[in-house]
């Protein structure tokens, strides 16, 4: 794939590139800007690394390392670049490997990283550049945004390798990982993204559902060869088993195997060998009712089989039995194999419940026991689609009812990337019945057009309080505006003084017409909780 570089990749490569990402709109030309840096990235052998940060993410996950933390041990930059791809890659790795309480703050980058985490690190013995600290401070806190969604990594990819794109996004679907796919792409081309298949045991970007407007709009766009499901509250989960061997991971492809032994024990006394099933699991209360989402999630985090109470699993999707891949077979086949795999009463409960080819009386049906269950809503699929995963295509559409709520708008951070210069991501808060002050619930910086950015940053400054936080990261406003938040409901949070969060938050408009007297109040934002 060309010749050598004279010199390694730097560090500063990655950031240049990074700015040029976030400094155009157009999904060409950041497909073609990251390219390059694959390509040269892969002359040098970073390229795993090179496209895990352009993702957002390091190739070792959370090294342990706060935005906080980074900001407040930053050192004077230095005066030109210096760091290698390689280098901060080795230092992300002994920072994962050794990451632990007690240890002591030193320098790493003109970042703040634990003595015991440095001593053997190249990197550690050069700082970074102004521009670099930066980037890494967004890197590690999970803040980089610069526009170069998992899309667009893709289409980059297909660029950099010159292979087709649809070959790309099947490499990763099956792999899960981007940065080994563009290595593969580049190393080997076509031929070896073509031979990454199925395996049992390496889980499968999961196929995820856009939203429908309505149970009328999908039915009307998917015509009447589908099947209707309940659409739960829980969390998504890919198992796979290998005769006695049952692995479970989440939507993100993190394992929670050891944390969830009843979901094992279930798939385990399966009639089957090999199998990998899609579905998702939620804890139920006595009455088989959905139990908060939190204590769903509280699972995923322990070992302790009883926190958060017992999961109940519910597969509505089969892409592997017993040797044979059911991939590319479309939903009607595979949800035949997945009938059959659980037609003893003992398994029937593992069913998403639905009805296939429904009338328009029967799908509203569905929707109406879902949510007279305490369920989200209900999924609309194509019984024609094959599994097309990691993509929201049109092929599956959920439906649920939008909450809304007035909220009080209490301050707004400066964005980044394209957002920079904006002022975007707003702090929401909703009324005190008592008459104290607005109670923060959250914040997004979803739902906004570009007029919107504009004109929020043209008006924010007019309320900004007298008394600002002083960091010039936020702009604090008396509790005046109201706007309306569409959201999915709410969750019980530590985080904020009410106790209560929204979730999945997203701007319809603002309400000149409301003041903040009339936002709605605490108590609505607590009624959703159920």
């Amino acid at each position: 794939m060309g010749a050598a570089r004279l010199r390694p990749v730097l560090l500063a490569d990655v950031v240049t590139t990074s700015a040029a990402v976030a400094a155009t709109r157009s999904r060409k030309e950041k497909a073609a800007a990251i390219a390059a840096l694959l390509r040269a990235a892969h002359a040098a052998g970073v390229v795993e690394p090179a496209a895990s940060w352009l993702s957002g993410e390091t190739r070792q996950g959370r090294i342990g390392t706060g935005w906080r933390t980074l900001q407040a041990a930053a050192t004077d930059p230095a005066a030109a670049p210096s760091l290698t791809i390689a280098e901060v890659d080795a230092t992300f790795t002994e920072l994962a490997g050794t990451a632990g309480a007690g240890s002591g703050s030193v320098s790493t980058f003109g970042c703040a990283a634990s003595s015991a985490r440095i001593a053997a690190s190249a990197a550690g013995r050069s700082v970074s550049t102004e521009p670099e600290q930066a980037f890494l401070a967004r890197l590690i806190g999970g803040e980089l945004r610069h526009g170069a969604l998992e899309g667009v990594m893709l289409d980059a990819v297909a660029v950099a390798a010159e292979v087709p794109l649809a070959t790309v996004r099947r490499s990763f679907m099956l792999s899960g990982r981007l940065p080994e796919t563009a290595a593969t792409a580049l190393t080997g081309g076509a031929e070896a993204l073509d031979a990454v298949a199925l395996t049992v045991g390496v889980p499968v970007r999961p196929m995820l559902a856009s939203p429908g407007d309505s149970l009328d709009a999908a039915l009307g766009n998917l015509g009447p060869d589908v099947t209707v499901e309940f659409k739960l509250d829980g969390a998504r989960i890919q198992v796979h088993r290998d005769g006695d061997e049952v692995r479970v991971w989440t939507r993100s492809l993190r394992e929670i195997t050891a944390a969830v032994p009843e979901l094992v024990d279930q798939v385990r006394a399966l009639p089957c060998r090999t199998a990998v099933l899609d579905g998702e699991t939620l804890a139920l209360d006595d009455d088989g009712r959905p139990r908060a989402f939190q204590d769903t999630m509280s699972r995923f985090g322990s070992d302790d089989g009883e926190q958060g109470g017992l999961l109940s699993p519910f597969f509505f999707d089969l892409l592997h039995l017993d040797g044979c891949d059911l991939l590319d077979e479309p939903l009607e086949q595979r949800l035949d194999a997945l009938a059959g795999l659980l037609a003893a009463d003992a398994h029937a409960h593992l069913r998403m419940p639905g009805v296939r080819r429904p009338d328009p009386e029967q799908a509203a049906q569905v929707l109406d026991d879902a949510l007279t269950a305490g369920h989200e809503g209900v999924v609309v699929k194509s019984l024609a689609a094959p599994y097309a995963a990691g993509r929201r295509g049109k092929a599956w559409q959920k439906v649920k009812p939008v909450h809304t709520l007035d909220l009080v708008v209490l301050g707004a951070e400066w964005g980044y990337g394209r957002r920079t210069g904006s002022l975007s991501n707003i702090h929401l808060g909703a009324r005190d019945p008592d008459g104290g002050d607005p109670i923060m619930v959250g914040k997004t910086f979803k739902g906004m057009t570009d007029e919107l950015l504009a004109w929020q940053t043209r008006t924010f400054p007019e309320y900004a309080r007298e008394q600002d936080d002083g960091d010039g990261f936020a702009v604090m406003l008396r509790p005046e505006l109201v706007v309306e938040i569409a959201l999915d409901g709410a969750q019980r949070s530590v985080r904020y003084p009410g106790g209560v969060a929204l979730r999945f938050a997203r701007v319809l408009r603002y309400r000149p017409d409301k003041t903040a007297a009339e936002a709605d109040t605490i108590d609505s934002v607590r009624a959703l909780l159920a």
